[in-house]
């Protein structure tokens, strides 16, 4: 989780164009974007991270990026 990450459904008062990721698109704000997340399969609702993704709130440690790549 990051305070800018958007999950964007309208661009400028209209619904979201295919071309701009509709029907929802997305943002999450990191260093690096391999590391971002490029498309949705599901959401999940929860009040807890600590089961998602070993309490990172995220998958990419389980499949192998590690929380700090620097450049």
């Amino acid at each position: 989780w990051h305070p800018q990450t958007l999950l964007a459904y309208a661009m400028n008062g209209e619904d979201l164009p295919a071309p701009h990721g509709a029907p929802v698109r997305l943002r999450v704000a990191r260093q690096l974007g391999y590391k971002s997340i490029k498309y949705l399969a599901r959401i999940t609702v929860t009040d807890t991270l600590k089961n998602i993704g070993k309490g990172w709130g995220s998958y990419s440690p389980e499949i192998g990026y590690s929380w700090y790549a620097g450049i």
